[in-house]
């Protein structure tokens, strides 16, 4: 009777849909996992919760599916709805399930995690000592998240062959999505992840940018943004678009789902537009790169992205609980498919130290009794300050170079006018 009933529930829980002929072999294994419960109830060296049992089952068969889909209990559903409305404890990274082992896909600006030096494609095997095979992805966040102030060590292997342990201080991580400043006369947007109000943030930055500066361009930077919100994707999308479809969905067999478009004006008015990426940047970004490039808005420069192209929806599963379920893929305006290949670059660009040299050489202003000129004060007070902003991007070489085809592009535009 017990097994009877055990089974029963089961089918009694789980809405099945199935054709005729797969009939037999479905309640076949819904039998065999209501006797592997019964059994491990019964016999297991130590009693088992029946919740964390049937928690664990759930959890078994969405990891099964791919790294995204997984199972919210009460409390990581919490965490969720915080984390998307930017504030949460931690270390600062969004991370995936490579192989049994964390893989992080980009660590967030100015966070614990950040500041330690961690890299995205990073690959955790350890946390404090203890493998990471063989954990959930849900119980590895759960570790590496714990108490504000602790300390955690993560082995992190890198480049295959590159063993690094790593000691960081959990923190409260307080999202600041938006970082935006000008220089030389162009406007630099930083967007680290698209959780609420991001689009706000960027119209706010390009409002106070007109008002100060006569701008000759923009850089959008998504360097490491592992995505958020689709519709902050969008939104974000559309403030550079004037018309056109940004991204649609489908789901099984192709099905259609939803198709999103461009319904603003262009905010920066046509200026030339010049977005960054690499390895750390993902979904909602790749949503927004693509886009851009397919409409031949922007030029996409960097390295080639993370290639998360799949839709997850949150289903609401009992009381408190829910299910993360991959339900459709991401496509660009043009039809391509984001997931696994990503978005390559128009201008590809490879990270790289790039350090200021000092010449040796003689100049005219070298030799003894060269004539004044009377233009040299001038000349000198706008040198210095050219300089200066030099320096200040001296360790990024990326960003320099998306300074540098922003000012060749103004050249030419000036020149030809």
């Amino acid at each position: 009777m017990k097994k009877f009933f055990t089974t029963y529930l089961f089918l009694f829980l789980v809405p099945i849909f199935i054709s005729a002929e797969e009939d037999k072999d479905v309640y076949k294994y819904l039998n065999l996992f209501g006797e592997a419960f019964e059994k491990i109830k019964n016999n297991y060296v130590e009693p088992v919760n029946s919740k964390d049992l049937i928690e664990s089952a759930i959890e078994g068969m969405l990891s099964s599916l791919d790294p995204h889909s997984s199972y919210l209990n009460d409390k990581e559903l919490k965490e969720l709805r915080v984390q998307t409305k930017g504030e949460f404890g931690g270390l600062g990274i969004e991370v995936t399930l490579e192989n049994g082992f964390v893989k992080v896909i980009a660590p967030i600006d100015d966070t614990p995690a950040f500041k330690a030096g961690i890299k995205s494609g990073d690959l955790i095997t350890h946390l404090d000592d203890e493998p990471v095979l063989g954990m959930t992805l849900s119980e590895a966040v759960a570790i590496m998240r714990g108490k504000v102030g602790s300390k955690i060590k993560l082995t992190v292997r890198r480049n295959e062959n590159e063993r690094v342990d790593i000691s960081i201080v959990r923190a409260i991580i307080q999202l600041k999505s938006v970082k935006s400043r000008v220089e030389n006369n162009i406007g630099y947007i930083r967007v680290s992840s698209f959780n609420q109000k991001v689009d706000k943030q960027i119209i706010d930055s390009i409002s106070s940018f007109k008002k100060k500066n006569t701008l000759i361009g923009y850089v959008l930077d998504l360097r490491n943004n592992p995505g958020g919100l689709l519709d902050q994707a969008v939104n974000v999308t559309d403030i550079f678009l004037e018309r056109g479809e940004i991204v649609s969905t489908k789901g099984r067999n192709g099905k259609r789902g939803s198709r999103y478009n461009a319904v603003k004006k262009d905010l920066i008015n046509g200026l030339p537009l010049v977005v960054l990426i690499n390895q750390g940047s993902a979904s909602a970004s790749e949503i927004v790169a693509g886009a851009l490039q397919d409409h031949k808005r922007a030029i996409i420069m960097g390295t080639k992205s993370f290639g998360k192209g799949s839709v997850q929806t949150i289903i609401p599963s009992g009381e408190d609980v829910a299910i993360k379920l991959t339900t459709a893929k991401y496509y660009t305006p043009s039809g391509r498919s984001i997931q696994q290949t990503g978005i390559d670059p128009d201008i590809l660009v490879e990270q790289a130290e790039l350090k200021k040299l000092d010449s040796q050489r003689r100049k005219e202003s070298d030799l003894r009794g060269a004539i004044d000129n009377e233009q040299i004060e001038k000349n000198e007070s706008n040198n210095e300050n050219a300089e200066k902003n030099v320096d200040e991007e001296v360790d990024d070489y990326q960003l320099t170079r998306a300074f540098d085809l922003i000012l060749a592009i103004n050249l030419i535009n000036t020149r030809t006018d």
